[in-house]
């Protein structure tokens, strides 16, 4: 056996038992005048000492001395190291992890030592045993979770449920395939006094945690949803606070925070018998509305027949069952754009156009014919439904989608399209990034004031840390909005570079089409097309199916059945 071992002089090594300390020593051998460590380290290796804690400086004395051609006499260069193990609880209390350090020819860590430590840190919830046996059969562990406690589980937002599936909306809603949320724009709803109308469901307490250390977690309480103030129309039920009733008959409109019931206004014709019309809520119109009459609403516009030379303006919807004939052609088109205009903040839905100036903050649908139309839709005009779906003319302009069977006309005349360009959605992207930015350095601001109370207690009074509370819940709400609103935005702006036009059978020659600043004129009678952006430019395409995105819902005979 010794003959195995590296050629060099006699290497005198004593472990002490009761220091557990290694020591050697050397006498100089003139056949080997230098050693190393890497033959220090071999001799270690083979008397069974290479577990040891090497203590680096007599190491270096040794061989110094040695290689000077002293005696070396007994010196410590090693020593016995036990296993070590720490615990640490993290902040938030609900984990507590291991560290094990492997001995260096000491004792190794046991499960009593693990078992103890975990008792001295009072961690007494979630203990991992299969973890901590793991841990000592391997002898060693780094960060090794060995106690879970239970997450608090979060409490439910507050909602308010509509009790009205129906309930038109004022805010338009665009999904994530850009299709607006059409709802079937027919006849007007009507509620009665006392009908239920929107039930508020109160925010949950959500499920305390408890920690490692056996200590209750608070869970965070779900944000409250309450009724707007100042709805028109509706009240709260007496027997059910969280119950919202019609306090009047009149069509409901929900709107942000709750429901509204709008007083219905109800005439046979529009015309000079009957005078102009401005009224607080929604207008019902059985028959025509006759040449040069107008009518404004705060809701809803319906007309039952026709809707001559006009003037009809609704913050809602507008629908009109007949059709509609404009005065574009007139003395005054193109030179006051208030003459014969119809405009409105919801969506806009007639069997046919003629030379009409309708724009509307949603959508437009025009079942039939739209012949040249000044149309401007904020989301997507559709032309056509069960009849011809002809745009003939005139400008059409949207900022996500035209769509119709055919556009244009066999004799060339000149029709405009316009698709995709809203300046306006990026002006209020901005806004509201910077509305939001406002905000968050505000919150940053009393965050600061609520630091400091919390390290200095009774240096800020109780008054004004309620306050700053307060003001921060207010401020986290608003900016979430805001951060929503953004979102929503951007999406609309993404939206805008996917817009498109299509046209089902034709499109001819004499139709312009536009987004931004890029133009195509179409050359001569195309069959099914759609036109979009493409990397050249705008591209002419073969019609593309679009039938997976949800397809708008179009007023008709079947919504009148329904009601």
């Amino acid at each position: 056996m010794e003959n195995d071992l590296p050629a060099g002089p006699d290497l005198r090594l004593l472990f002490d038992e009761a220091s557990r300390t290694l020591s050697a020593s050397l006498a100089p051998d003139p056949r080997f005048p230098r050693i190393d460590a890497l033959w220090l380290r071999s001799r270690l290796a083979a008397a069974h000492h290479a577990d040891l804690q090497i203590r680096p400086e007599p190491i270096k004395q040794l061989i110094a001395r040695y290689n000077a051609g002293e005696a070396v006499p007994p010196i410590e260069i090693a020593h016995c190291v036990d296993a070590s193990l720490q615990i640490m609880v993290s902040l938030d209390g609900l984990s507590a992890r291991l560290t094990l350090i492997p001995p260096k020819g000491g004792k190794p860590a046991t499960k009593v030592d693990v078992l103890t430590q975990i008792q001295a840190k009072g961690i007494v919830e979630g203990v991992l045993v299969d973890e901590i046996n793991r841990a000592i059969a391997e002898g060693k562990a780094d960060d090794l979770v060995i106690a879970r406690g239970r997450e608090p589980l979060p409490g439910e937002d507050g909602k308010l449920e509509s009790l009205l599936p129906e309930t038109r909306e004022r805010v338009p809603s665009v999904n994530a395939s850009g299709r607006t949320d059409y709802r079937d724009l027919g006849e007007v709803q009507i509620v009665r006094a006392g009908d239920a109308l929107m039930r508020r469901h109160p925010p949950t307490r959500g499920t305390e945690g408890l920690s490692v250390l056996g200590r209750p977690l608070p869970a965070k309480a779900g944000r409250d949803a309450r009724f707007a103030a100042g709805l028109r129309g509706v009240a709260p039920s007496v027997d059910d606070p969280d119950l919202l009733v019609a306090a009047t008959d009149g069509q409901p409109v929900q709107v942000k925070g709750g429901v509204i019931v709008e007083p219905v206004y109800t005439v046979d014709t529009v015309n000079l018998a009957t005078g102009n019309i401005n009224f607080d809520g929604t207008v019902r119109v059985r028959n025509d509305v006759q040449a040069g009459m107008s009518i404004r609403a705060t809701g809803d516009i319906e007309v039952g027949g026709t809707v001559e030379p006009a003037t009809l303006e609704a913050d809602g919807n507008i629908v009109v069952k007949g059709g509609v004939l404009g005065g574009l052609g007139g003395k005054t088109a193109g030179k006051d754009m208030s003459a014969h205009a119809i405009r409105c903040g919801g969506s806009f839905s007639a069997g046919y156009a003629q030379q009409a100036r309708i724009s509307a903050g949603d959508s437009i649908f025009i079942d039939d014919l739209a012949m040249q139309c000044q149309l401007d839709a904020a989301n997507h005009i559709r032309i056509g439904n069960l009849r011809r779906g002809h745009i003939i003319g005139g400008l059409t302009r949207a900022c996500l989608s035209i769509h119709a069977r055919v556009i244009g006309a066999p004799n060339r005349v000149r029709t405009e399209i316009e698709v995709g360009n809203d300046p306006a959605l990026a002006q209020a992207a901005q806004e509201k990034a910077a509305e939001r930015d406002g905000k968050e350095n505000k919150l940053l601001e009393i965050g600061k004031l609520l630091t400091v109370a919390d390290r200095n207690p009774g240096k800020v009074s109780p008054e004004i840390i309620a306050r700053a509370e307060e003001s921060a819940s207010a401020l986290s709400g608003e900016i979430e909005s805001l951060r929503s609103e953004e979102e929503d935005l951007r999406h609309r702006l993404m939206l805008t570079q996917q817009a498109r036009v299509n046209a089902e059978s034709a499109i001819h020659e004499g139709v312009s089409v536009s987004m931004g600043d890029k133009t195509l004129r179409i050359p001569h009678e195309r069959g099914a097309s759609t036109i979009r952006l493409a990397e050249q430019g705008l591209g002419l395409f073969a019609l593309e199916d679009d039938s997976h995105l949800t397809a708008p819902q179009r007023p008709g005979p079947e919504a009148a059945k329904r009601r």
